[in-house]
C-alpha cells in the first residue's frame, strides 16, 4: 500500500485531477440519476465532493491574511508595485473587452438564438437566487468592502475586506517594527515567529486538502453529468462555443504573450508550469481554494513570493478577468438574440459593468452566473425576460465557471511573472528557459 500512495505522489496533480475528471464523466453518463449502489445515485456525490472544496476555501481565506502580513514583515510591499499590479491588470481586462467585443461584433452568434428560445427553455434549468445586496455601484461596493467586525470577512469569505485588514495589519506591524525599542522588540519578534510558522503550516495543510481533489472532483463531475447529461451542449453549443473561444483566445494566446513580452518568459514554460493550479481550478471551480497550488507553481517557476503573494493574494480580486470576460460575452450574446440592438456607447456600458461585478462582487459563490442578472439589468434588458434568459445558460454554465476559474488563475500567474521582471531583483534567475 506504500508503494501504491509513493507511486501516486510521484504523478502529476493536473494528471490525477484529469482522472478523477474521465472517471465522473463515464459514472455520470453510464448511470445518469438512476440508483446504482445500495439506492446510493450520481446526485448524492457531489455533495461529498464539494467538502473538499469547502475545505480549501475555509482554509485559503486565512491563508491570504496571513500571506499578506508575512510579506509586509518580510518584504518591502510599496505603493509603486501596488501601481505596477493595477497596470497589468488593467491592460489584461483592456485586452478581455476588446476581444468580447470584437468576437460579438464581427460574427454576431446570438443571433443563432433568436428563433429557438422557445426550444432552448426546454432545456432551461433554474436561476440561482441573486445575492442579497448585489449591486453594481462603485460606491456601495466599496462601503461594503468595510467590514463591520473582523469575524464577516473570514466567516463570508469577502476578499477585498480581508486583503484590506490585511494589509492595515501588515503595514502597522511594520510601523511598529521599525520604531519599537526594548521590550516591545522582542514581543514584535515573536509575532514575526507566529505568523511565518502560521503561513507555514496553512500552506501545509491546504496542501494536503488539494491532493484529495481528484477523489472530489469525481464526485461532482459525476453528479453534473448524471443531471444534465452531455446531450445539452447539443443544444446550447453556440453559446457554449462563443464564451469558451473568447476564454480561451484571452488566456492562452494574450496572457503567454504578456508572460514572454513583459516578463521574459517563453510561453512553453508558463503553460507548463501553470498546469497544476490551471486543472485545480477547473476541478474545484476557484481560483481561491487554488491559490497555495498557484504559490507553489509560482516558485517552481523562479518567480520571487513578494511578486506572487502581491498578484495572487493582494491582487486577486483584480484578476478576474475571466468574470470580467464572461459577463460581457454573456450579456451581448443574450441581447443579439432578443434582438436588441446595442450602440457602442451602451456596449461600454456593458464593458464598465461587467468589470465592477468581477472586481466588486467576485467573491460569492458561482459569481459569474449570479450576477449576470446586474450586468443585463445595465444593458437594459427588462427584468422579467431576464428571468426567461438566465435559466436557458444554466445547464452549461457549471463548466464555462471551471474555465473562467482557469483564466484567473493565468492571470494572477502571468501578473506576478511581470511585476517579478519590473521588481529588478538582483537574484532573479532568467525566466525565459525553455
Amino acid at each position: 500500500m506504500d508503494v501504491l500512495f509513493s507511486a501516486l505522489g510521484r504523478v502529476p496533480l493536473y494528471l490525477r485531477v484529469l482522472a478523477g475528471v474521465a472517471v465522473g464523466v463515464l459514472v455520470g453518463a453510464a448511470f445518469g440519476t438512476s440508483p446504482w449502489l445500495g439506492g446510493l445515485t450520481s446526485a448524492d456525490l457531489g455533495p461529498l465532493g464539494m467538502l473538499v472544496v469547502r475545505a480549501l476555501k475555509t482554509l485559503a481565506t486565512p491563508l491570504i491574511f496571513v500571506a499578506i502580513v508575512d510579506s509586509f514583515l518580510k518584504t518591502n510591499l510599496s505603493g509603486a508595485s501596488g501601481a505596477r499590479l493595477l497596470a497589468v491588470c488593467a491592460l489584461n481586462v483592456t485586452v478581455a473587452m476588446v476581444l468580447g467585443l470584437v468576437i460579438l461584433n464581427l460574427f454576431e452568434p446570438g443571433l443563432t438564438w433568436r428563433d429557438h428560445l422557445a426550444e432552448l427553455q426546454s432545456v432551461a434549468g433554474a436561476a440561482p437566487p441573486a445575492p442579497r445586496g448585489a449591486t453594481l455601484s462603485p460606491l456601495q461596493n466599496f462601503a461594503a468592502f468595510i467590514p463591520e467586525n473582523l469575524v464577516d470577512p473570514f466567516q463570508k469569505n469577502l476578499v477585498i475586506s480581508i486583503v484590506l485588514v490585511a494589509v492595515l495589519v501588515g503595514a502597522a506591524l511594520r510601523s511598529v517594527r521599525d520604531h519599537a525599542h526594548g521590550t516591545l522588540v522582542e514581543g514584535l519578534a515573536v509575532v514575526e515567529r507566529l505568523v511565518e510558522v502560521a503561513y507555514a503550516t496553512l500552506t501545509t495543510m491546504l496542501l494536503w486538502v488539494a491532493e484529495a481533489m481528484p477523489v472530489g472532483v469525481a464526485l461532482i463531475v459525476a453528479d453534473v453529468v448524471g443531471k444534465s447529461g452531455v446531450e445539452v451542449f447539443l443544444v446550447l453549443w453556440t453559446f457554449f462555443l462563443t464564451v469558451l473561444a473568447g476564454l480561451c483566445i484571452h488566456a492562452l494566446g494574450w496572457y503567454p504573450l504578456v508572460g514572454w513580452a513583459l516578463g521574459r518568459m517563453s510561453p512553453a514554460r508558463y503553460l507548463r508550469g501553470a498546469l497544476d493550479p490551471v486543472v485545480t481550478a477547473l476541478s474545484c471551480n476557484s481560483s481561491l481554494a487554488t491559490m497555495p497550488v498557484t504559490l507553489r507553481a509560482l516558485a517552481g517557476l523562479g518567480v520571487h513570493e513578494r511578486a506572487a503573494r502581491l498578484s495572487a493574494c493582494v491582487g486577486t480580486n483584480f484578476n478576474n478577468d475571466g468574470i470580467m470576460l464572461y459577463e460581457a460575452m454573456a450579456t451581448l450574446f443574450l441581447c443579439q438574440a432578443l434582438g436588441m440592438e446595442l450602440s457602442l456607447s451602451a456596449q461600454l456600458g456593458v464593458v464598465a459593468a461587467s468589470i465592477m461585478a468581477g472586481v466588486g462582487i467576485a467573491g460569492i459563490p458561482e459569481a459569474g452566473l449570479i450576477i449576470l442578472p446586474l450586468v443585463l439589468g445595465a444593458a437594459g434588458v427588462p427584468e422579467a425576460t431576464v428571468a426567461i434568459v438566465i435559466p436557458l445558460i444554466v445547464p452549461v454554465d457549471w463548466i464555462l465557471a471551471r474555465v473562467r476559474s482557469g483564466v484567473n488563475v493565468l492571470a494572477d500567474m502571468v501578473v506576478a511573472i511581470v511585476i517579478d521582471r519590473w521588481e529588478a531583483r538582483p537574484d532573479a534567475a532568467p525566466p525565459n528557459a525553455a
